[in-house]
């Protein structure tokens, strides 16, 4: 996989579900190799799992996040996560993976 996205409150939230799903659409469409963590775990829980699998991008959707219209970008080698508008973050992971 090049991308994973980390929904906290996946099954919890309608909003997180429908722009995790809508994501994970727009990126596959794109010819991306996503990676959608529909599972019901703690974050930290999901982020071991995903670092143990070696994706190179995580984006993590939250309720905080969305509140503010952003989601949460990391690379494997950043040492922390940056916030990216949810408008431009399609076209901001599909240039990373081009």
């Amino acid at each position: 996989f090049q991308i994973a996205i980390a929904p906290i409150g996946y099954r919890k939230s309608a909003e997180i579900k429908k722009v995790a799903d809508q994501l994970h659409d727009e990126l596959q469409d794109s010819g991306v190799d996503v990676l959608l963590d529909d599972r019901d775990e703690r974050p930290g829980v999901m982020f071991a799992d995903l670092e143990l699998v070696g994706v190179p991008h995580r984006v993590t959707i939250g309720e905080r996040g969305l509140k503010e219209g952003r989601i949460e970008y990391q690379g494997r080698t950043d040492k922390s996560a940056t916030a990216i508008e949810l408008q431009r973050a399609a076209g901001h992971l599909i240039s990373l993976c081009a």
